[in-house]
């Protein structure tokens, strides 16, 4: 700026010398009688000065306008593709000029980095499984994940300011939202939310923000599963606690009876004993399918690789273990439908299926029953197994939740009387689906039950 003031001082003190310079050149013509003829030559005189003054102002701001606009155009086109500004024009527009791409640069770098930042924090957020919701102090949503978005069923808000309530509606969620905006605290809860299929939540909340602009963020981590887990841990153990005390207080009532004096009575003594053998050896199987649930739960490796097992082999191996219960109730048991055909599995564990459905139909059938075995080998590369009985069957009601442990069909299937565990079909469920199987049931009250067992052919 200084430059161009010189040049402009500069050229009013020529102008300014030139009036001398005038005075000389017209001194002269002054005299009487060629007044006309100063007057025209100072007419030009000052046109001429005029002139030159308009067109060096003129040259000047058509100068400066031009780089104005390019710097204008540069700064408008921060902080993406800019143009370039060459160094021709006045010396303080060049400075300027400098300054501005100095800035541009640092602008860019900064923005670089935002927008880095930005990107890693989306993808992180993305690959999260926890939910992530941020809200301002007017609990208004400024971000959340896709895992969020998912678990409520609802869209990523493309732009931010949308109140919570369009987003989720969960007062628990607003209520948590609300006091750490307010205090600044963060808080830790477990709950669970009907929204998100009534799944369970440890939700963290922190502050977002200063004092006075202070918002919220939330981050829920989804523990359905584990809740479900202790659910189901609790529930087993009150279930074997309660299968338990039944035998324990029969063998315990009648070991006190013979002691006070049941062993002399030999009318009765015998009895006491079998009875006390019987639940004996219902504890026993108790505990062995115990074991054999808890080998299922712990998901361990088999101590042998799967191999290719002749079905109709484990069919007849369960058939002689049932056998003799079976002759006692005259109950027939036919084989004849069961074609050979091969599973790929561990035979043990398929041996375990086949007699507990053998059992049980044995069990609950009637007197002079009779149960049909069906194998074959289905296009689709699967095997179909069936066990049939004609007994008393299974009401439509407990249909659902018969393969839940210790689950009590009350009016048709008793377990005290017949001697069962309760976990005979929850083993066959667990060890067929681990198979990578299927099994299921239809039944008639009065008519029998049919199970029937799907598995990939070898």
């Amino acid at each position: 700026m200084q430059n161009t003031l010189a040049k402009l001082f500069g050229a009013w003190c020529v102008l300014i010398l030139s009036l001398p310079v005038a005075y000389l050149w017209l001194k002269p013509g002054i005299i009487p009688g060629h007044g006309a003829e100063v007057l025209l030559k100072l007419f030009v005189l000052l046109s001429i000065a005029g002139i030159t003054g308009l067109s060096f102002t003129y040259a000047v701001s058509k100068r400066w306008a031009q780089r104005t606009a390019l710097l204008e155009t540069f700064v408008d086109s921060l902080p993406g593709r800019r143009t370039e500004l060459p160094d021709a024009g006045p010396d303080e527009l060049q400075s300027l000029a400098r300054a501005m791409r100095r800035m541009a640069e640092r602008v860019q770098q900064l923005v670089e980095k935002a927008n880095l930042e930005l990107s890693r924090r989306e993808t992180i957020m993305a690959c999260m499984a926890e939910g992530v919701l941020a809200v301002d102090k007017n609990l208004r949503v400024n971000f959340c994940n896709s895992a969020f978005a998912e678990a409520f069923s609802t869209r990523v808000p493309e732009n931010e300011g949308r109140t919570l309530y369009e987003v989720v509606r969960e007062p628990v969620l607003r209520d948590i939202l609300e006091r750490v905006a307010k205090t600044g605290k963060p808080e830790r809860a477990l709950f669970r939310l009907p929204s998100a299929a009534g799944r369970w939540f440890d939700a963290r909340t922190l502050p977002l923000g200063e004092e006075g602009r202070r918002g919220a963020v939330i981050a829920l981590h989804d523990v359905t599963d584990i809740e479900r887990q202790e659910q189901t841990r609790k529930q087993f153990v009150a279930d074997v606690s309660h299968e338990l005390r039944t035998p324990l207080a029969a063998i315990r009532g009648y070991a006190e009876t013979l002691l006070d004096g049941g062993l002399e009575d030999e009318a009765n003594n015998r009895k006491f004993v079998e009875i006390i053998q019987s639940h004996a050896i219902r504890l026993n199987n108790i505990a062995s399918d115990l074991l054999v649930i808890s080998e299922l739960d712990s998901n361990a490796p088999p101590a042998a690789p799967p191999e290719r097992i002749p079905l109709h082999e484990v069919v007849d191996s369960a058939f002689h273990t049932v056998e003799r219960m079976a002759a006692a109730k005259k109950i027939r048991i036919d084989l004849q439908h069961c074609q050979p055909c091969w599973v790929v599995g561990h035979r043990f564990r398929l041996e375990q299926v086949m007699m507990n459905l053998l059992d049980n139909a044995v069990k609950f059938n009637k007197a002079e029953g009779e149960v049909v075995v069906e194998c074959a080998s289905l296009a689709e590369g699967q095997v179909r197994v069936s066990v049939a009985d004609n007994g008393v069957g299974i009401p439509s009601e407990d249909l659902k939740r018969i393969f839940e442990r210790f689950y009590r069909v009350d009016k048709a299937r008793s377990r005290p009387a017949a001697g069962g565990t309760g976990l005979g079909l929850p083993i066959v469920k667990q060890v067929v689906e681990q198979m990578g199987g299927s099994v299921s049931v239809e039944s008639t009250l009065g008519r029998g039950a049919k199970f029937i067992i799907l598995l990939k052919g070898a």
